[in-house]
C-alpha cells in the first residue's frame, strides 16, 4: 500500500474513532501534502512515497524543535503534546538505522566516494541521504561522519 493511501485510510479511521490527536496530525500531514504539491506546481497530482516521506520528516523536525523550545520554556504541557504527534508521525516513517547499520553505512560511503578527510563530508553526506532519506538523523549523520573522516 502507498505511504498517501495509507494516510488516507488511517486519516477516514481516524475521524470514525473520534482520535483527535491522531486526526488532526493526519490533517496537517495531509495540508503539508498539498502545500508541496503547489510548491511543485502539480495541483490536482499526488506526491511520490519519497516525496511525501520528505514532508514526513521536515514535520518531524519541526516537532522536534517544538518540543526542545517548550522543554527550554518550562512548557512540559505542550512539549508532551508534541511528542505524541511525534510518534503518530514517526509510524510512517521508514524504520530508523541501528547504530551499526549506521556505522556500516558510513564507512561504505566514505569508501565509495573515497572520501580522506573532512573536506570531503559533502560528498559522503551527500550520498548517505539520498540512499537513506528519511532514516538518518541529519546533524547526528553529519557529527558521526566529521569523527570518522577526522580519525
Amino acid at each position: 500500500m502507498h505511504l498517501s493511501a495509507r494516510i488516507e485510510q488511517d486519516y477516514i479511521t481516524a475521524y470514525k474513532a473520534r482520535d483527535s490527536l491522531r486526526l488532526s496530525v493526519l490533517r496537517l500531514v495531509k495540508t503539508a501534502a498539498k502545500n508541496t504539491l503547489v510548491e511543485l506546481k502539480r495541483p490536482g497530482g499526488g506526491l511520490s512515497d519519497a516525496e511525501l516521506c520528505a514532508v514526513l520528516v521536515k514535520q518531524g523536525k519541526q516537532r522536534q524543535d517544538s518540543i526542545e523550545q517548550f522543554r527550554a520554556a518550562s512548557r512540559h504541557d505542550l512539549a508532551d503534546k508534541e511528542e505524541a504527534e511525534l510518534r503518530i508521525l514517526q509510524e510512517y516513517l521508514p524504520k530508523p538505522l541501528d547504530p551499526e547499520e549506521l556505522d556500516a553505512a558510513i564507512s561504505a560511503a566514505i569508501a565509495e566516494t573515497g572520501a580522506s578527510s573532512p573536506k570531503d563530508m559533502g560528498r559522503v553526506m551527500q550520498k548517505l541521504t539520498a540512499e537513506h532519506a528519511g532514516r538518518v538523523d541529519g546533524k547526528s549523520l553529519s557529527d558521526l561522519v566529521r569523527a570518522k573522516l577526522a580519525s
